[in-house]
C-alpha cells in the first residue's frame, strides 16, 4: 500500500479533509480471456467534476464500478473517500450517490414511495433538498415508476441521489438516450449541487462535458491515455498550420526533425499541418520558426475537446485524420505520444 493511500484512510478515520476522493493504482479487469481495464492509475481530488470519456467499450463502465465495489479487480487497488473499495459498505456507501443509465427501479413504487424507503439508509438525507429537487424536476410524487418516461426515471434517479447530500456523486452515462430539455434539466441540478460534492462521471457525448468538466480521463481500449485538468489540456493542443513561402518547402522535414508531440502531421509542397500535443505558447512558436524559417504565415488554434480525442485517438490507430496530397508522415506511434515519463495508462499526458 502506498504512503498517499495510507494517510487518506487515517484521513478518512480521523474525519479529517479528504483531498483525493477516488484513487486507483494499476487497476485491471478481466473478463475470461478480455482485458476490460490495464493497469489504470487515476485521481479525483476533492470538488472535481471528473469526466470519463472513451468510446462504447473503452471500458468506463468497469472503471466506474471498480471503484464502487460492485466488481472485483484482477489485479491493482482502488480506493474511495479513504477507504479500500473492496472494503466500501454500509456508511462508506451512505457517503456516495449512484445513477446509472441502466438504473433498476421498483417499478411498483411510486416516486415519493421510493424517497421514502431510502431515506433511513442515508443519515444525511434532507427532506428540504428533497422537496427542492422534486419541484425542480417537476416529478410527479404519486406515479408509479413504471408510468415514468425514461427522462422522469433518469431525474428520480438523480433525486434520490442528492438529496442526502453525498460527498461523492457517481454517474454512468447519466445521460445516454435523454432529449436535450431533460439533460439540460439534469445537468442544471448537477451544477447547483458541484460547490458541495465530487462528481465522477462517464460519457461518451465530449460536447456535454466540456462545458462543465474541471478535470477529464480518456480510455481507449481499457488503456487510460491521460488523466488531466481540462483546462491544462486545452492549453496544451493546438492545431497548426504552416503556410510555404516557395514550392517544394514542404517535403524539407526529414523523420528525425520531427517533434515527438507533433500528431497528424501532414505536408504538401505549400503547407504543412499536425497537432502540437505540448504547446508552450511562445516558445513553441518560436520553435516552430526556426524549423519553418521559409513559412509565409504559422497559425496555432485552439482545438475543441472533440477534435482532440480524435487526434488523439486516431494517432493510436495510426490512421491519419485525412489526406492530404503529398506525404504523410506520423509524428509518433504505438505509446510514444507522451511528452513527459512513465507507463501508457499510469499517470496524466500524452
Amino acid at each position: 500500500m502506498s504512503t498517499t493511500m495510507s494517510a487518506e484512510s487515517s484521513a478518512a478515520v480521523s474525519g479529517a479533509v479528504i483531498r483525493t476522493v477516488i484513487q486507483t493504482q494499476g487497476l485491471s479487469k478481466r473478463f475470461g480471456k478480455t482485458d476490460a481495464l490495464t493497469g489504470v492509475g487515476i485521481e479525483v481530488p476533492a470538488g472535481a467534476i471528473y469526466a470519463l470519456v472513451g468510446a462504447n467499450g473503452a471500458g468506463k463502465t468497469t472503471l466506474i464500478k471498480l471503484p464502487m465495489n460492485i466488481l472485483e479487480p484482477s489485479a491493482g487497488s482502488a480506493w474511495v473517500l479513504g477507504i479500500d473499495a473492496r472494503r466500501l459498505r454500509g456508511k462508506g456507501l451512505a457517503r456516495i450517490g449512484y445513477v446509472s443509465e441502466n438504473q433498476e427501479f421498483p417499478e411498483w413504487m411510486t416516486v415519493e414511495g421510493m424517497l421514502e424507503y431510502l431515506r433511513p439508509f442515508y443519515p444525511t438525507w434532507d427532506r428540504a433538498l428533497e422537496a427542492q429537487l422534486m419541484r425542480q424536476f417537476d416529478l410527479p410524487a404519486g406515479r408509479k415508476l413504471k408510468q415514468l418516461s425514461r427522462g422522469q426515471r433518469m431525474k428520480a434517479a438523480m433525486a434520490s441521489a442528492l438529496a442526502f447530500r453525498p460527498q461523492l456523486l457517481v454517474l454512468d452515462e447519466p445521460f445516454a438516450g435523454l432529449d436535450p430539455l431533460v439533460r439540460d434539466e439534469l445537468m442544471e441540478g448537477l451544477l447547483d449541487r458541484a460547490p458541495e460534492t465530487t462528481i465522477f462521471l462517464s460519457s461518451h457525448d465530449l460536447a456535454e462535458i466540456e462545458s462543465f468538466s474541471s478535470h477529464v480521463g480518456f480510455l481507449q481500449q481499457g488503456r487510460l491515455l491521460f488523466s488531466e485538468e481540462m483546462g491544462v489540456l486545452s492549453e496544451r493542443f493546438r492545431e497548426v498550420t504552416v503556410i510555404l513561402e516557395s514550392l517544394g518547402a514542404g517535403s524539407g522535414l526529414a523523420g528525425e526533425n520531427l517533434s515527438p508531440s507533433w500528431l497528424q502531421y501532414e505536408a504538401t509542397d505549400s503547407m504543412v499541418r499536425f497537432v502540437e500535443s505540448a504547446c508552450r505558447g511562445a516558445e513553441t512558436r518560436a520553435e516552430l520558426e526556426s524549423k519553418f524559417p521559409g513559412a509565409r504565415t504559422i497559425e496555432m488554434e485552439p482545438m475543441p475537446l472533440r477534435a482532440i480525442f480524435l487526434a488523439i485517438a486516431k494517432e493510436k490507430r495510426g490512421k491519419p485524420t485525412s489526406q492530404h496530397q503529398g506525404a504523410v508522415r506520423l509524428a509518433a506511434d504505438g505509446d510514444s505520444l507522451r511528452p513527459g515519463s512513465g507507463a501508457p495508462g499510469e499517470g496524466s499526458g500524452i
